[in-house]
């Protein structure tokens, strides 16, 4: 049984953020072809279905880098959170290094979840970390949260090293980097690869193939978990050198080329 597990932001989507008509065709094909597709993506679920054309894929989507995974009709099939003291821990952590900080919950992103950003000036996006009462998220009723992330201005990525060697301390989280300029905090039992093994639990199945496809860090251990494994020509080189193989870039529907080019999975 063959499984094909694809990021979304910079891997399927194209930089105006649309799945390409020659996307969305091999999708299609390769479920004909009896072939696993996954949606593996650090997004939250309702910024996925957003995005123009997903819903039609009727196909399982990974959110939060594995934090919660969810069936192709909406059907929460697992999740996993960051308990109320990590979180207050994180939190000081993150604040002493002065970045900015988005919690993702049930409840929604505060102050914002990352593709709610996209536009804004920096003065903007500062302001809105600010003004963000991030003690109060954790006595919100019945609140869950399930990832956080460290962002700084794209003239201050040096500081992400920092968040990164400061969070190697604690062994309860995962943490990878999905743009040059971020990092993502969640528990360390929400990984994408871990997620897709996970899957083959949930579903009692067993993928003898899996191929991958990602830009980002977040992707790196679906890479590992894949028998081969594709890096965007997009991605930053030290990505590249974790996959197995490099095809096109988001651009140029470089999922589509890799599947029926390079793997003749259709």
């Amino acid at each position: 049984m063959k499984c094909v597990s694809i990021d979304l932001d910079g891997t399927l989507l194209n930089d105006h953020h649309e799945i390409s008509d020659a996307n969305k065709k091999m999708i299609k094909k390769l479920k004909n072809n009896k072939v696993h597709v996954i949606l593996n993506t650090g997004r939250q679920y309702p910024d996925v279905i957003k995005v123009n054309g997903v819903s039609d894929l009727e196909v399982p989507i990974f959110c939060l880098n594995g934090s919660m995974m969810y069936s192709p009709t909406g059907e929460l099939l697992y999740e996993t959170t960051l308990s109320k003291t990590l979180y207050k821990e994180l939190l000081a952590e993150l604040q002493q290094l002065q970045v900015g900080i988005l919690v993702y919950t049930n409840q929604g992103g505060f102050p914002a979840t990352l593709p709610q950003l996209r536009g804004k000036a920096w003065d903007e996006i500062e302001k809105m970390f600010e003004d963000c009462d991030y003690e109060n998220i954790p006595h919100i009723d019945n609140v869950k949260i399930y990832k956080l992330i460290a962002v700084v201005a794209e003239t201050e990525i040096a500081k992400i090293d920092k968040v990164k060697e400061t969070l190697r301390q604690i062994n309860t989280i995962s943490y990878s980097s999905s743009f040059p300029n971020n990092c993502e905090i969640t528990s360390n039992e929400a990984q994408k690869g871990k997620a897709i093994r996970r899957y083959e639990n949930i579903k009692k199945v067993t993928f003898d193939e899996i191929y991958s496809f990602g830009d980002g860090g977040n992707d790196v251990t679906q890479f590992e978990v894949s028998t081969r494994s594709f890096a965007m020509e997009n991605a930053p080189d030290e990505i590249k050198k974790s996959a197995s193989d490099i095809t096109k870039s988001n651009n140029e529907d470089g999922v589509a080329y890799a599947i029926e080019h390079i793997l003749k999975l259709v």
